[in-house]
């Protein structure tokens, strides 16, 4: 399982971005699908989650400005970014739950996986 992730990009202050992310793979069944960031020198923090049933959720931070959603169909989680500021500058991380089937066990057994980040540079 892979989980590619693409849209980030330098913009100033005031504009906007759209992230994606897919998810690729011996795929069952995809759980939540999270963003994180993480900005230099500081500790990654989880931004946003969308469930497989729709229900969002965001850090104080983010809220308002910035949206989750995804298309089941692809596999696919995004993140709408407007109103951006200087310190939204990170890296930004996708994350999701996602079951596969392995040969020889009976059900699907579950992790959660990491895209390989991409930055998001904010400028004044």
């Amino acid at each position: 399982v892979q989980l590619q992730a693409s849209g980030g990009g330098l913009v100033q202050a005031g504009g906007s971005l759209r992230l994606s992310c897919a998810a690729s793979g011996n795929i069952f069944e995809v759980g939540d699908m999270d963003w994180f960031r993480q900005a230099p020198g500081k500790a990654r923090e989880l931004i946003a989650t969308v469930s497989a049933g729709g229900a969002t959720s965001y850090a104080d931070s983010v809220r308002g400005r910035f949206t989750i959603s995804r298309d089941n169909a692809r596999n696919t989680v995004y993140l709408q970014m407007t109103s951006l500021q200087p310190a939204d500058t990170a890296v930004y991380y996708c994350h999701a739950h996602i079951s596969s089937l392995v040969p020889g066990i009976g059900k699907p057994q579950g992790r959660g996986y990491w895209g390989q980040g991409t930055q998001v540079t904010v400028s004044s």
